[in-house]
C-alpha cells in the first residue's frame, strides 16, 4: 500500500506540452512515411552522359507537371554509380535514386531518341501527372498549428485564470477559492496577536455565518460588507486569512488589480463571474485585497482613456454589492491603506456597512505580536522579552516579524547558539538606520563635526521636558546617515503644542551646536531641517497652533477635493503661513542655542566622549548631565497607571487598548531613529 502511494506520488503531473509534442512527432512520422528517402539531385548534363541509355538504369519516370525525371537504378548496379552520390550521404538501396530537372519535355524526347538510335534499343520511360498530397496536407494543417500556438502563448496567458483561461474565458474571475472542499487555510484568530477591536468585529461576522438564527430571530440582518483600513503591514490581509480559516464557508480571495485588463468590459465581466460563483455557493465570503485599484473616486482625470474601463468595473461592483437584484448570503471583505481616495458610493451603508480601522499596535499589542513571532526562535535562557515592545515604537506587525527574523540572522552571522538581547538591538538599528558602514572614509574634522552635531541633539532633548527620552547616540555611519540619535517616543494619544515645540527644538539642536562650536554650518542637518519644517507647517495649517492663524485647519481627511490644482487659501494667507512657520523655526533655533550656551561644558564633554566611543547610551548622558528633572514625575505617573490597572483587574473590569488617534504630530514621530542627518549628494 505504501509502495503504491509512493508510486502515485512519483508519477509526474500531466503537462499540455506533452500533447503538442506527440502531435509534432506524428506529423513528422506521416511526412517520413509519405516521402520516404529523398532522391539525390543531379544536373541534366550528368543525366544525359552517365544515366540515359545505360544498362544499370531500371526505369525513368518523367513527371510532366514538375518537369522532373526520377531515375531508379537496378539493385545490383547501385554500387556502380557511387561517384554520382554525395559523399556525405549514404547510398540508398531503394529508388528513385536520382532526380533531374528537365529543360523541357521536347528536349528530353530528342535526347532519348538520339540515345535509342545509338544503342539500337528502346529506353523504358514512364510519364506521370503527380499531385503533392503531403504538401497539400501540410499546407492545410500548418496554419491551424500556428494559430493554435499563438492561441496558447498569447490569448491563454492574457486571459489566464479560472475555467482554464484562454480568450473565451478572459472574462472569468481569477478568484482563489478556499473552503471545505478546496484548499484549507490554517490561520485562525489565535494566530493574530493584538488587533482586539478588529478581531471582535470580524468574529461577529463569522459567528453570524455559523449561527444565523441567533441574530435573525431578533430581526437583525447580516452585514453586507466590511472594509479593513489601515497602514501597510498592520495585518489586514492576515485578518482576512483568519476569517477564511474560521468561517468554514467558501471564501473567494482576489486582488483589486486582477479585475483590470486591457480589453474593454473584461473587468465588469470578472466582477459578474465572481459574484455568480459566490451566490451559487452561498453563504460565502468574497475578499478583495487592495480595492483602491478599482475603487477610486469617479470623475477624476477623465482625459485618460484607461479610467473609463476602471469606472465601468467599479459600476459593476457597486451594482453587484447592492443593486436591483438580491445579494443575500454573500459577505464582501476588502482591504486598503488609502480609504480617502475611494468612491463615496462604495463606502455607503448597504455596501460596506462597517469600516474596521487596523492601526499601528500600541506597546501592549506589540508585546503580544512579539510573543507570536518569537515562537520559532531559539532564545537565550535569561532572555527578557519585556524590552522588545519598548524598543520598537511605531512598528507594524510586519516590521516586528522582520525584526525577529533579522535578529536570528544576526545571531547566526556571529555563530551564536542563541538569539540574545543585543541581536534584537542590532536588528532594529539595521532596519531603521540601514547597514552599518564603518569603512566610510571621513576626515578628523568631519568626525568632530558629526560628534558635536549628535551631542547637540542629545543635550537639547535631555534638557527639554516634553522631548522624547534618549536611548543612544552614535556617529557610526548607517546607510546615507553620517550619525544618528535614537529616541523612545511616548505612547500618547494627544500631542500638545508644547510637545511639538520641544520636538522641533531638539531636532534643531544639532545645527545650533555646529554654529556655536565651529562658527559655521554644514549640510549634515538636511534631514533635521526637513522634519522641523514639516512639523511647523503642520502646526500652522493642520492643527491651528499659530498666533496669527488660530483654529484654522486646511487638512482634508476625506481626500475628496474636487481639484488638486486649487489652493484652499489665498496668496495673502500663504504669506502669513510662511511667516508663522519661519517664526516658529527661528524661535526654537534660538531656544536650542540658548540651552547649549548654558550647558557648553557638558555638551563639550559629551561630544568628546562620543568621539572616543562612537556610541553612547542613556547612562552616559545621565552621568554628565544628571537625571532628567521630569523623570521622577514620569515614574510616578507610570506607577499610578499600573495601580489603576490592577484595581480594574481586581474588580473584573477589562480594559482594551484604544487605537491611536489621527492627531499625531508627525508620521515619523514613532520612528526609533530621531535623527538621520542625511548628507546630500552633489
Amino acid at each position: 500500500m505504501a509502495e503504491n502511494n509512493a508510486k502515485k506520488r512519483r508519477m509526474p503531473n500531466f503537462n499540455p506540452y506533452w500533447l503538442y509534442g506527440a502531435v509534432a512527432l506524428m506529423l513528422v512520422g506521416i511526412s517520413a512515411f509519405f516521402t520516404g528517402s529523398a532522391p539525390h539531385s543531379i544536373s541534366y548534363s550528368q543525366f544525359e552522359t552517365q544515366l540515359l541509355g545505360r544498362q544499370g538504369v531500371d526505369k525513368i519516370v518523367v513527371i510532366r507537371n514538375d518537369l522532373q525525371a526520377e531515375v531508379t537504378l537496378k539493385t545490383d548496379s547501385v554500387d556502380n554509380y557511387k561517384d554520382l552520390f554525395s559523399s556525405a550521404m549514404p547510398v540508398p538501396r531503394k529508388g528513385p535514386h536520382f532526380v533531374v530537372d528537365l529543360p523541357s519535355i521536347d528536349s528530353f524526347e530528342a535526347s532519348r531518341k538520339k540515345v535509342e538510335e545509338a544503342e539500337h534499343r528502346p529506353i523504358a520511360v514512364f510519364y506521370e501527372q503527380r499531385s503533392d498530397m503531403m504538401g497539400n496536407i501540410m499546407m492545410f494543417v500548418w496554419p491551424f498549428l500556428l494559430f493554435g500556438l499563438i492561441y496558447y502563448l498569447m490569448f491563454r496567458r492574457m486571459g489566464g485564470g479560472a475555467g482554464g483561461g484562454g480568450i473565451f474565458n478572459v472574462g472569468a474571475s481569477k478568484a482563489k477559492e478556499v473552503g471545505k472542499d478546496t484548499e484549507e487555510v490554517k490561520v485562525t484568530f489565535k494566530d493574530v496577536a493584538g488587533l482586539d477591536g478588529a478581531k471582535q468585529e470580524l468574529e461577529e461576522i463569522v459567528e453570524f455565518l455559523r449561527h444565523p438564527e441567533k441574530y435573525t430571530e431578533l430581526g437583525g440582518k447580516i452585514p453586507k460588507g466590511a472594509l479593513l483600513v489601515g497602514p501597510p503591514g498592520t495585518g489586514k490581509t492576515l485578518l482576512a486569512k483568519a476569517v477564511a480559516g474560521e468561517a468554514h464557508v467558501p471564501f473567494f480571495s482576489m486582488s483589486g488589480s486582477d479585475f483590470v485588463e486591457m480589453f474593454v468590459g473584461v473587468g465588469a465581466s470578472r466582477v459578474r463571474d465572481l459574484f455568480k460563483k459566490a451566490k451559487d455557493k452561498k453563504p460565502s465570503i468574497i475578499f478583495i485585497d487592495e480595492i483602491d485599484a478599482i475603487g477610486r473616486a469617479r470623475g477624476r482625470n477623465n482625459s485618460f482613456g484607461s479610467n473609463e474601463e476602471r469606472e465601468n468595473t467599479l459600476n459593476q461592483l457597486l451594482t453587484e454589492m447592492d443593486g436591483f437584484g438580491t445579494n443575500s448570503g454573500v459577505i464582501i471583505l476588502a482591504a486598503t491603506n488609502r480609504a480617502e481616495i475611494l468612491d463615496r458610493a462604495l463606502l455607503r451603508a448597504g455596501r460596506f456597512d462597517r469600516q474596521i480601522q487596523v492601526e499601528l499596535p500600541d506597546i501592549k499589542e506589540r508585546e503580544a505580536i512579539f510573543n507570536v513571532h518569537l515562537r520559532p526562535l531559539k532564545l537565550s535562557p535569561d532572555f527578557d522579552r519585556s524590552f522588545l515592545a519598548k524598543l520598537t515604537p511605531g512598528f507594524s506587525g510586519a516590521d516586528i516579524a522582520n525584526v525577529c527574523n533579522e535578529a536570528a540572522l544576526t545571531a547566526a552571522r556571529k555563530d551564536k547558539k542563541y538569539v540574545e538581547r543585543q541581536d534584537f538591538q542590532d536588528a532594529v538599528d539595521r532596519i531603521v538606520g540601514g547597514l552599518e558602514r564603518k569603512n566610510r572614509i571621513m576626515t578628523t574634522e568631519e568626525r568632530k563635526t558629526i560628534a558635536c552635531h549628535e551631542a547637540g541633539h542629545a543635550t537639547v532633548s535631555w534638557l527639554l521636558e516634553y522631548a522624547n527620552p534618549l536611548v543612544k547616540v552614535t556617529i557610526v555611519p548607517r546607510g546615507k546617515a553620517l550619525g544618528a540619535a535614537w529616541y523612545q517616543p511616548e505612547e500618547r494619544q494627544l500631542t500638545t503644542k508644547a510637545h511639538l515645540l520641544d520636538d522641533i527644538c531638539s531636532v534643531l539642536g544639532g545645527r545650533a551646536a555646529e554654529e556655536l562650536t565651529f562658527g559655521q554650518i554644514g549640510t549634515g542637518a538636511l534631514n533635521d531641517l526637513e522634519k522641523a519644517n514639516k512639523q511647523a507647517y503642520a502646526m500652522v495649517t493642520y492643527y491651528g497652533m499659530s498666533d496669527k492663524l488660530p483654529n484654522i485647519c486646511y487638512y482634508d481627511s476625506t481626500g475628496q477635493q474636487d481639484s488638486a490644482f486649487r489652493s484652499p487659501y489665498s496668496e495673502d494667507r500663504a504669506k502669513i503661513i510662511d511667516n508663522e512657520v519661519s517664526e516658529i523655526i527661528d524661535s526654537q533655533y534660538e531656544r536650542a542655542k540658548h540651552i547649549l550656551r548654558e550647558n557648553a561644558d557638558k555638551h563639550r564633554q559629551l561630544a568628546e566622549l562620543l568621539l572616543e566611543r562612537e556610541v553612547i547610551f542613556t547612562e552616559d548622558v545621565e552621568r554628565i548631565f544628571g537625571p532628567r528633572p521630569w523623570k521622577k514625575r514620569e515614574d510616578e505617573l507610570a506607577e499610578e497607571e499600573q495601580e489603576e490597572a490592577k484595581e480594574k483587574a481586581a474588580t473584573g473590569i477589562e480594559t482594551k487598548p484604544e487605537a491611536p488617534s489621527a492627531t499625531t504630530a508627525d508620521p515619523a514621530e514613532g520612528s526609533e531613529a530621531g535623527d538621520g542627518d542625511d548628507k546630500p549628494q552633489d
